[in-house]
């Protein structure tokens, strides 16, 4: 594949992932009930030139913001949520690398990812401390386990996050997933989200050699610092809104082809029956609202990924509230609508070969990684007294 600079319009890249999501639908249900890892999608998605998206364009990439990004979740996760997290969490590294990386590393990384399509995995997750690397050199050497590792199977590159067992300051680097000594283990057992491959990354005595070790310059935190935390909410947001509208099409699918009226509702079908209409109605209402909210935290997120560096510490935690209360709203309406939806379907929408559940299952499963109890305490502090939220991995 050769390098191109030719930059596309943002409905290019929205439509692209709506025709593929189309396709990620078909066989959503048997895939859910497989597990593992979803090589035909990641083929798909690489064909597509969607995971160079965001890549800037002087490196040959689509140079989209991350509304568009974030919107390219969504449609993803109205097929499959598992594909939309996997979308996401691709895009991370490409972020760290734009954050802190070199030039020099900018130009290999994205110019070879954009060249050979690669799908990026995530070993970084910050809770997990069982990853340590000893200084040799101009290089570490790297042992240990790393969970949470999403997107790991099938990746081409992983982003790794170890400890200096002497320092016990966090390092990152980027290796190829086939480094001697990597040994993904696709151990990931989820409830739901269950083709993400988040589970279990082993490396024994893996060497990262000094080009592949990101070093930050900046000496001291502004308010762009930590801002992959809030785009992490970004991510599962868009998540929760695509899963919520996905289960309304699907439902109402059903409703229209196979619901039976409810003996004492008086009405021959049960798309006629106005109990039907008004929970229907509830329901679209709310995931309007989340959407709307979604949206505002989309165009924030553009404002102060353009201005960068520039950005106040009072802008950072403007964002932090909405962002925060955006990932609630989205998770908590996402949490009804697939639950809900079984109300609106009936009783013989309750079956296994019918998969309907995998929605509930997608969203309960993310909601219990970043609690929403801890977003609502900050933002209720910030409504009492007018205080920001520390800038940390979850705030």
């Amino acid at each position: 594949m050769s390098v191109t600079t030719e930059r596309k319009e943002a409905a290019y890249y929205i439509d692209l992932a709506a025709r593929l999501a189309e396709q990620f639908a078909k066989d959503a249900v048997e895939r859910d009930k497989a597990g593992g890892t979803p090589t035909a999608q990641l083929n798909l998605l690489r064909e597509s030139g969607l995971l160079s998206a965001f890549i800037p364009v002087q490196y040959g990439g689509g140079g989209q913001p991350w509304s568009v990004i974030l919107r390219i979740v969504r449609e993803l996760s109205r097929a499959d949520a598992s594909i939309g997290h996997l979308y996401g969490y691709h895009c991370l590294p490409l972020t760290r690398l734009y954050m802190v990386g070199s030039e020099e590393q900018k130009r290999y990384y994205f110019t070879e990812s954009v060249r050979n399509q690669w799908f990026w995995g995530n070993s970084g997750n910050v809770m997990d401390r069982r990853l340590l690397g000893k200084r040799d050199g101009n290089r570490y050497i790297v042992n240990g386990v790393k969970g949470f590792s999403s997107g790991s199977p099938g990746s081409d590159y992983l982003s790794v996050l170890w400890w200096d067992e002497e320092t016990l300051e966090p390092i990152g680097g980027f290796i190829p997933t086939n480094r001697k000594g990597v040994v993904v283990c696709e151990d990931w057992d989820g409830m739901g989200q269950r083709q993400t491959g988040s589970g279990t990354v082993r490396y024994e005595h893996v060497i990262v050699d000094e080009h592949e070790i990101l070093h930050s310059t900046n000496e001291k935190e502004t308010g762009f610092t930590y801002i992959i935390a809030l785009l992490s909410f970004n991510i599962l947001t868009n998540v929760f809104i695509g899963s919520a509208r996905g289960a309304i099409t699907e439902a109402a699918k059903y409703t229209l082809a196979h619901s039976r009226p409810w003996i004492a509702s008086g009405v021959e079908k049960a798309a006629d029956d106005p109990s039907i209409h008004r929970q229907y109605g509830e329901l679209w209402i709310q995931v309007e609202g989340a959407e709307a909210l979604a949206d505002l935290a989309l165009d924030k997120f553009d404002r102060i990924w353009e201005k960068q560096e520039a950005t106040t510490p009072e802008e950072r935690g403007e964002a932090s509230i909405l962002f925060q209360s955006a990932n609630v709203l989205a998770g908590n309406v996402a949490l009804e609508v697939t639950s809900r939806m079984f109300e609106v379907m009936g009783a013989r929408s309750a079956t296994a070969a019918q998969g309907f559940d995998r929605f509930w299952r997608n969203v309960r499963t993310h909601t219990l990684h970043n609690p929403a109890e801890y977003k609502l305490r900050q933002v209720g502090k910030w409504v009492l007294t007018g205080e920001y939220p520390t800038p940390g991995y979850y705030s």
